[in-house]
């Protein structure tokens, strides 16, 4: 379970590693600001397209084998673009890293697999908090980094790191015995990539090529004709890459939907702790932190959720995961209101960050629980591969409104920060998350009360 949840860390540690260091990519790398964000488009979208085909793979050929590729394929490019410089190299590596995301609904799986559900349930915990704990980390680290050896440290590290924990996968994991047998839905496959490939360009590049740009229109007309084409296709195949039936319906709607908003509320709170550090003391709230510095206000998110792991596994053991998801969200909702009201010192600051990640430990464990409680065991991966694919374009859609609220209203003494009014209102509005997720989980019904633990 240690290595399963480290090699989730690392996963999604490739997420926001590059966030804080790509004002410097056009320097680094000599290509303009609008390419340099390609670097983190491109991570997005191979791992919302990639990871609904591995973790069906992973379900047909055996989930340790599949592991073990897109643990290979993430540190390939972590390799890459480590060891080559240039902007097209770095880009391909990147590109290659967006496959680690299917590394935390594999891990889930594995570990639904192989240990009691005792135990599975504290390993699912753990596991499913690593995109918190290393969203969190990266963001933290990765100024240091550069500082310390250049942009090709973050990767090296990354190689380093991964490196480990295949050779790890290799002598402490078995495989799952379960496989589903047939034959894999390739046209499932690429009408799902257009789809998803269209809508994540088009959230993640709108607010730079302008929402009526024709790229723009045409990816969303991209999302809009191949989803329906893929939903229809996939109802009527007799073994679909995913099960639409299942998917569409209660429990399973309902919990990726509650995933949608919570993670919203996570991302929220990671981009608006290093805005209140690193902003100007004159706009207001902002803290005039360092690079290397910010870690320390995002630090208490990360330790909580660590830490909080053991909790979490007993609350859900004893009163269920959908109890647990009501805690975490009315816990954020809490957290995010106190940030609402008290801020500007970097005590108030850490103090908030720091609940919002005790609330997320809480939402975060119960939800891949509760996933894998709602569906067959042979569709464990594919399921919680699908829920990662939800919270992906969560953190994408987070990240896009973020800028867009920068851009509507830029804090009146530098454009590049939120006035303190927009402050206040995104934390109002990520309070509001925490307040929805708890009412969907109130929703929530499971097909037997007994396995909602």
């Amino acid at each position: 379970m240690a290595v399963l949840a480290g090699c989730g860390m690392l996963s999604s540690l490739q997420f926001t590693l590059m966030v804080p260091v790509l004002p410097r990519v056009p320097e680094l790398l000599d290509a303009s600001a609008a390419d340099a964000s390609w670097l983190i488009t491109i991570t997005l979208l191979v791992g919302v397209v990639g990871t609904p085909v591995i973790t069906r793979l992973a379900d047909m050929h055996g989930r340790r084998r599949l592991l073990l590729v897109a643990m290979g394929l993430l540190i390939a490019g972590s390799l890459i673009a480590a060891a080559v410089p240039g902007f097209g190299v770095v880009l391909v590596g990147r590109a290659l890293q967006g496959f680690g995301t299917a590394v935390v609904p594999i891990g889930i799986a594995l570990m639904s697999a192989e240990v009691s559900s005792r135990r599975a349930i504290f390993g699912i915990a753990l596991m499913s908090g690593t995109l918190g704990i290393g969203s969190a980390l990266g963001l933290a680290v990765a100024g240091p980094l550069v500082a310390w050896g250049g942009l090709p440290t973050i990767f090296w590290v990354s190689v380093a790191i991964g490196s480990v924990f295949f050779a790890l996968i290799l002598a402490l994991v078995d495989e799952a015995p379960l496989r589903i047998p047939g034959r894999f839905d390739v046209i499932g496959a690429v009408t799902l990539t257009v789809a998803l490939a269209g809508l994540l360009i088009a959230i993640s590049r709108g607010q730079s090529w302008g929402w009526l740009h024709p790229l723009t229109l045409v990816c969303f007309a991209l999302f809009v004709l191949a989803l329906p084409a893929w939903l229809i296709w996939e109802r009527r195949d007799p073994l679909p890459m995913i099960d639409v039936r299942t998917a569409l319906r209660s429990p399973i709607l309902t919990i990726n939907l509650a995933s949608f908003v919570a993670t919203f509320g996570m991302y929220a709170n990671h981009l608006l702790t290093t805005q209140e550090a690193l902003a100007p003391a004159d706009t207001g709230y902002g803290l005039a932190a360092s690079d290397a510095a910010v870690g320390l206000y995002l630090l208490p998110s990360a330790l909580v959720m660590v830490l909080l792991s053991p909790l979490t596994a007993r609350v859900m053991t004893r009163y269920g995961g959908r109890l647990a998801l009501m805690i975490g969200a009315s816990i954020m909702a809490a957290a995010f209101v106190f940030r609402a009201l008290v801020h500007a010192e970097p005590l108030a600051v850490m103090v908030g960050s720091g609940m919002v990640g005790v609330g997320v430990a809480f939402a975060f464990a119960a939800m891949p629980s509760l996933i894998t409680a709602s569906v067959p065991p042979g569709q464990i991966a594919t399921a919680n591969g699908l829920n990662a694919v939800v919270r992906t374009f969560s953190g994408a859609i987070a990240a896009a409104l973020f800028g867009m609220l920068i851009a509507m209203m830029p804090s009146p003494v530098d454009v590049a920060y939120l006035s303190q009014s927009a402050l206040r209102l995104a934390l109002a509005v990520a309070a509001l998350c925490g307040i929805a997720t708890v009412l969907i989980a109130a929703f929530l019904r499971l097909p037997d009360p007994e396995e909602s633990v």
